[in-house]
This record gives structure tokens, C-alpha cells and sequence, in this order.
């Protein structure tokens, strides 16, 4: 192959390997939905949250057994998670967003104080730090599913419902 034949086959390697990453996912900027994830639920405000899911989200929280799906049921959970515990906030220890741009998890600590009652749940005031966890898929750069996973035993010790 002379050099002229290298160089052709050269820049098309280039020009298909480039252009393939370039329609690729864009980790980077699923990363930054994660990590606006924590900032929202710590901001104990809606209408920053919302944004970072599809209208057909489908948001569940496995331990309460909670589902909610669309975007105003989504509202509907979070205002009453809002309401419900105080001094809420979030911290991301760490993240991970799957090369094809499908799916995603986290792992993070939740932080607070229960000061109104939930079903199954009644408020104590105390403070609670529990590890959770995260697993999303992705639509258009958007979370369109939402499995949160969180540790209702530790949670339960903290606030003195068991022992």
C-alpha cells in the first residue's frame, strides 16, 4: 500500500472513529443531571426538580412503595416529601453513567429530620443520615425512569422507631 492508500485509509478511520463519539451519548451532561439530582432533592424546592425528568417519568421509591408516574404525580411526591422533612439534603459520594447514555446510578447519604407524619411513619424530630442509592434511565438528556433505594432499618434506629 503506497502512502497515498495509508493516508486515505488514515482519515477515514479518523473521520469514522470522531464521528461515531460525536453522535455518541453525552456522559458528561447526563453526569450533570445526576449531580443537579442531589442539588434539587437538597433545595427543597419543586419547580427545580421537575426539570430534570421527562413528563412520563416514572419515579419510584422502592422502600416506601411508592410509584409515581408523570410529571404532576412526581410533583405531588415531592411536595409532600418536602413538606414532610426538614433540614433534607443530599450528599452524592459517587456516580456513574453507562457509555451508551441509557441508564445511570448513584450513591448518596440523605440527611434530615421527619417533622410531619407519613403513612406507616409517624414524625419524630430526631435527625436521620441513611445510605441510598439510585438507578435511572435516560430519555432526550432527561431522567424518564427513577428507582430510589434507601436503608429504612438504619433510617428507623436514628429516629427511635426501633431499636
Amino acid at each position: 500500500m503506497n502512502t497515498r492508500h495509508k493516508m486515505i485509509v488514515l482519515v477515514t478511520v479518523l473521520v469514522l472513529v470522531g464521528g461515531s463519539s460525536a453522535r455518541g451519548a453525552d456522559t458528561q451532561g447526563l453526569e450533570h443531571v445526576l449531580d443537579q439530582w442531589v442539588v434539587a432533592w437538597s433545595s427543597n424546592d419543586v419547580e427545580r426538580l421537575l426539570p430534570l425528568f421527562t413528563d412520563s417519568i416514572e419515579y419510584e421509591d422502592v422502600t416506601f412503595g411508592a410509584v409515581s408516574r408523570g410529571a404532576n404525580a412526581l410533583r405531588d411526591f415531592a411536595t409532600g416529601t418536602f413538606a414532610a422533612f426538614a433540614d433534607l439534603k443530599f450528599e452524592l459520594k459517587s456516580r456513574f453513567v453507562a457509555a451508551d447514555g441509557k441508564s445511570g446510578a448513584m450513591e448518596w447519604i440523605w440527611r434530615g429530620r421527619q417533622t410531619k407524619d407519613l403513612p406507616n411513619l409517624p414524625a419524630t424530630n430526631k435527625p436521620f443520615e441513611v445510605r441510598g442509592a439510585t438507578v435511572v434511565e435516560f430519555t432526550d438528556g432527561k431522567i424518564s425512569r427513577d428507582s430510589d433505594y434507601w436503608d429504612l432499618a438504619t433510617y428507623m434506629k436514628q429516629v427511635g422507631l426501633a431499636k
